[in-house]
């Protein structure tokens, strides 16, 4: 009878499995570096590295060796794009263009630069001007296309530039990616600007709305776009929907001077759009202030319901269950726009946490599933607060941690 007939196949499942313990117990170095470089870079070192790699590993310094793996340019091209990418759209997708938001979070990634910024910075990477690229266009992703498509190695390619001084939108209103090109296309476009909010939450906190379901706050600032009785029956409004509205709403409020414009009848892709923003002194002429027109649609669902004046954000998940997401005691929890909303997310327990599970879940290709592993994310989320949110390290500390897998 062969081994792994119908009949044997439980022997055979535990053969496989003592001999992955065996591989595993038995990785040397040289295996290691390999593990190493083919997870961090997406492709295999090249002979000489790996000795390099290797001979690192055995005296102890397995963080250069996972240094030199982040010096191959897969690191950025293979990992960081198909890491980054999904968060840049509503469709989760990785087989998407290079835009502005990947790279300034490759930018971030690689300048080992405060990752808070990511959500607060007046900062957006764009490819050096001695490559030839079109210019950088806030009506368009050329740019970042033309980067992608050509040979230059984006670890050396990408510039840190000041996001105001390339777009219309003043500094004070910056925040990060957030106030990118390609979220504003995803997330401020149509709608209610809410998707803006779900989405950070879920790519920055790792947290989706059901997750920071809360029916205890004050529902005082849902719009009046929200049924208090759907099909007629007000329970569920206050057993469900205000559950994610009552503190999402007066957090997305921040985000009520911004939109992504286009022309749906010459451009129905948006793929000419822009993100636009209300100065000071701009009057939107459906509201008769700064708010966009979209904070006041369907007004008639239920009139009395909040009528949203300004850009002033209010976090009510600070108090009740919301609080394990660990808010910064010396932060506010209120504040005026885009950036000061992004300062409050960013300096969350769940903000590093979410990094660095990520991290984990890319670099070990698996979820962190047993003490070991938990263990491992809450140090590695604690020393990533410690060294000044640089996320290289959190690579740095994941990769030594699985270089036996």
């Amino acid at each position: 009878m062969p081994l792994c007939s119908p009949l044997n196949l439980r022997h055979c499942a535990l053969a496989l499995s003592l001999s992955l313990l065996a591989a595993t117990a038995t990785a040397g170095p040289r295996e290691q570096a390999l593990t190493i470089h083919s997870r961090i870079a997406g492709v295999p070192p090249s002979p000489a590295v790996l000795t390099q790699m290797s001979q690192l590993i055995s005296s102890g310094d397995t963080a250069q060796a996972v240094r030199i793996a982040m010096d191959n340019d897969g690191f950025y091209r293979a990992t960081l794009k198909t890491w980054v990418t999904p968060w840049t759209n509503r469709d989760m997708t990785a087989f998407a263009p290079l835009n502005d938001y990947t790279a300034t979070v490759m930018g971030l990634i690689r300048d080992e630069a405060d990752f808070r910024d990511v959500l607060v910075a007046d900062v957006l990477y764009t490819g050096d001007a001695s490559l030839g690229l079109p210019a950088y266009s806030p009506n368009d992703n050329a740019h970042y296309q033309a980067l992608q498509d050509s040979d230059a190695k984006l670890g050396e390619s990408l510039v840190r530039q000041t996001q105001s001084q390339l777009t219309d939108i003043p500094a004070a209103a910056t925040a990060g990616v957030i106030t990118s090109r390609a979220a504003a296309k995803a997330f401020f476009i149509a709608g209610t600007n809410r998707a803006m909010f779900r989405f950070t939450l879920l790519n920055h906190l790792c947290r989706d709305l059901e997750q920071v379901h809360d029916v205890t706050r004050t529902p005082d600032r849902v719009r009046q776009d929200i049924s208090r009785s759907p099909g007629g029956d007000s329970r569920v409004f206050l057993n469900n929907c205000v559950g994610c509205h009552a503190g999402m709403d007066p957090m997305a409020q921040a985000f009520a001077y911004y939109d992504y414009e286009y022309d749906a009848n010459t451009d129905p892709d948006a793929e000419r759009g822009a993100i636009h923003y209300n100065s000071d002194g701009t009057t939107d002429p459906v509201t008769g202030n700064r708010t966009e027109a979209k904070y006041h649609i369907n007004a008639r669902t239920f009139a009395p319901g909040y009528i949203t004046p300004n850009d002033n954000w209010l976090n009510y998940w600070r108090e009740g269950p919301n609080a394990i997401l660990e808010w910064d005691p010396t932060l506010a929890g209120s504040g005026s726009g885009a950036k000061s909303l992004g300062r409050e997310l960013a300096n969350t327990g769940a903000f590093a946490s979410c990094q660095v599970e990520k991290v984990f879940t890319q670099v070990c290709l698996r979820k962190p599933g047993n003490a070991a592993d938990r263990a491992l994310v809450s140090n590695a989320s604690a020393a990533f607060a410690a060294s000044g949110y640089n996320l290289k390290q959190v690579f740095i500390d994941t990769a030594d941690y699985c270089k036996g897998e």
